[in-house]
């Protein structure tokens, strides 16, 4: 008898969640039943998603060699990370030796030596332009060859157009301009002579649009911007690849943040840190994609911003219109 009770007990109790259940409101019914199944499938989601990045990267970088400038920004060791495990013969370009050393160790202790090739080091500061041929011979010089060159190096300023010096603003050209051409005329005749290679360019999307004080800044992406357009068509015939990634802002660790902007004008709201920034890791999967499928140009960009390149294009008087209110609106609420 007892035991019959115990199983009495056993089948009337999930008769008895599913009155429950039947009782219940039936948008509640309907949250409780989905919201376990939509963890999981995001859970799984992601986990492909880092089984297809891992792919991708093993596929279109194991063994090639490749030159990552300004390594020591956060995207720039994000990608030595990914590439290092995905078996690529990096070249790790930065101003600083001693920070050069401190990433290559922890990229050797974090990787199976057995699987991965030690990175080389070499020394680049695109404000020395007259370094520049040493600094190519170098490259070169490391496997003979080069496969993939990726253009990450940048230099901001942000202020009034009158109130920038010429030397400031050839500082900026070179560090976003001449310096990433020359390094890209270097090494052309090599991938020329081969028949293969990737330029991959990783600029702001300020090469498509211009914010107000930063006039400077953005001249030197939108002339950057430009040559490797013109670049792509004239390679093109050789089997090379060009590309460009266009993003909003690629976020610091936790601990670097960035200062918040003064006002909440309208054109702020295009160039903000926090809400619009796009995280290393997350430029990183878009690099390894576009070096997958040769993808001539990526905009990384959230709705707004996207809207206001095409509004540049298509709509330009309203454009501009919106970027002058909001100058008007910063220096109203300076005044008060």
């Amino acid at each position: 008898m007892v035991v019959k009770g115990e199983m009495d007990s056993n089948v009337t109790e999930p008769e008895s969640l599913w009155h429950i259940l039947q009782e219940m409101d039936p948008a509640w019914t309907t949250t409780v039943m989905l919201v376990p199944c939509v963890v999981l499938l995001t859970a799984g989601l992601f986990y492909v998603y880092g089984l297809i990045v891992g792919l991708l990267t093993k596929t279109s970088v194991r063994n090639k060699v490749v030159v990552i400038t300004d390594a020591l920004s956060a995207l720039g060791k994000e990608c030595s990370g990914v590439f290092h495990k995905g078996g690529a013969r990096l070249i790790l370009c930065g101003k600083s030796w001693e920070k050069l050393e401190e990433l290559a160790d922890d990229l050797a202790n974090a990787s199976d030596p057995t699987v991965t090739f030690p990175p080389k080091l070499v020394l680049v500061d695109f404000g020395d332009m007259d370094s520049m041929p040493e600094v190519i011979e170098e490259i070169l010089d490391c496997y003979g060859c080069l496969d993939v060159l990726i253009l990450n190096s940048s230099m901001k300023v942000k202020a009034p157009a009158q109130s920038l010096s010429l030397e400031m603003d050839k500082l900026l050209m070179d560090n976003n301009y001449f310096g990433p051409v020359t390094l890209a005329k270097g090494v052309l005749p090599s991938m020329i002579s081969r028949r293969t290679g990737h330029l991959l360019l990783v600029n702001s999307i300020q090469g498509k649009l211009a914010v107000p004080f930063r006039s400077t800044y953005a001249a030197s992406k939108h002339a950057v911007q430009a040559f490797f357009d013109c670049l792509r068509a004239e390679v093109e015939e050789y089997g090379i690849s060009v590309s460009t990634i266009n993003h909003t802002f690629i976020s610091r660790a936790a601990s670097e943040h960035a200062e918040a902007p003064s006002s909440k004008s309208v054109w702020s709201l295009l160039y903000t840190e926090k809400p619009l920034g796009v995280s290393p890791v997350e430029a990183a999967a878009e690099l390894v994609k576009t070096l997958s499928n040769k993808k001539k140009e990526v905009l990384i960009a959230p709705s707004l911003p996207k809207m206001a390149v095409y509004a540049r294009s298509f709509f330009p008087n309203v454009f501009f219109a919106v970027m002058a209110a909001g100058v008007k609106s910063a220096d109203a609420s300076e005044n008060m």
